[in-house]
Formats: structure tokens, sequence, C-alpha cells
């Protein structure tokens, strides 16, 4: 009988293998990241194709193989289709992704990154909530669910608004973290003690941040 698995969650990234295939990552809500192949994926007409592009979130079925996983079929309930029209935005989506593939492991469940990474996905989308803004937000929520958050900055001189925001941002329930707005000023404060977060506690290049400084 197959050994069969079903994982939910978000494609983070895939590279191509071969002609048709993909080696994929999955941030899944019951075993963290896992790599997977989607064989064939890349043919015309392949049911896998366009369900594995990074962005996609729903259900995949796994063959669970001696030393691998292989997707058979994928249940996409949100290919975030958004991101194929707004260049700009998918480069804030990829920025997400890059941190979520930073502080994933294999098979250690992170529910509450997963959930962040989803909703930040969709206020991306939002054209009321700048992406600047949802950017720093889940940078900054993503180190208080690691537990690298270490508190508003006490050498730095902010304003009194960018260290209410800060709290906000770290305490606030999944559900209210995208509800405000802020003034430009302290948007611009939040970049900057963000930059110097990713700086101290991300130990690798953010490819898609950089190409942001570029843009």
């Amino acid at each position: 009988m197959e050994d069969l698995k079903l994982v939910r969650g978000i494609v983070i990234k895939h590279i191509p293998v071969g002609e048709y295939d993909y080696a994929v990552t999955v941030f899944t809500a019951e075993n963290g990241r896992i790599s997977a192949f989607a064989k064939g994926a890349k043919k015309p007409g392949s049911k896998l194709c366009g369900s594995v592009e990074p962005f996609c979130f729903g259900t995949f079925k796994l063959f669970v193989g001696k030393n691998s996983y292989t997707i058979i079929e994928a249940d996409i309930e949100n290919y975030f289709e958004g991101f194929r029209q707004d260049f700009e935005a998918s480069l804030y989506g990829s920025v997400l992704l890059e941190i979520a593939d930073y502080y994933t492991r294999e098979n250690a469940e992170d529910k509450e990154l997963l959930n962040l990474l989803y909703i930040s996905l969709k206020a991306l989308l939002n054209s009321n909530i700048p992406n600047r803004l949802v950017k720093c937000v889940y940078i900054i929520r993503a180190l208080v669910t690691e537990g690298e958050y270490p508190g508003v900055p006490q050498k730095q001189m902010l304003m009194g608004s960018t260290k209410h925001t800060l709290e906000y941002i770290a305490s606030s329930d999944l559900t209210r973290l995208y509800t405000f707005n802020v003034a430009g000023d302290v948007l611009d404060e939040l970049e900057r003690v963000t930059a110097d977060y990713v700086s101290r506690f991300i130990d690798r290049p953010i490819k898609s941040m950089e190409m942001l400084e570029v843009l």
C-alpha cells in the first residue's frame, strides 16, 4: 500500500530539476518546512502545473518515499494571483517568503509563523495598507514568534508614536495586526529599526530585499 501524507501550507520556493520537474519547498502547518519533488509540473497540462508556484496555499498530497517526498496532487485554496500583476508587491511578498524559509525547519511545527505569513501576504494585496508597513510588521512579528525580538530600541532616538507602534506590533492579536496605518515619518523610523533587526538577527542576505533597495 502506498504511503501517502496530506499537508496544508504555502509554497515558499521551487527550483527547476531537469526538463520538466521542480524541487519544491512547502511551509506546512503540520511538519514545518518540507522539501518535495513535483514531477512533470513544468509540462503543459500537468495536474500540478501552476500549483507548485511560490505563494500557492492549499493542501498537498505527498507520496512518502524512503528518502524524499513527491507531490502527487495539490488542492490550491489561494494562488495569490495579485502578485502576478503587481511586480513590486511580488517583491515584498518574496521578502516574506525568504524570511519564512530562513526560520522554518524540517519537521518543526510553527503554525504561528505560517498564520503570520498568510495574513501578511493578504495584507500586501490590500491597497489600503502600504507594502512598506506590511514588511515592517511581518519582520518584527516574525522575530517575536521566533523568540528573537529584542524589544523597543533604547539607544535610538525614536518618536513616541514609533515606540507605541512597535509595542502594538509585538503584542497585538494576529487578527488585528493589519488594522492600522502610520504617518510617513513613523514608517521611515520603523523601516530603519527593522533594517537594523534584519542585519543583527538574520545572518544571510535577503535577496528580494536587496532588489527592493535597488528599486
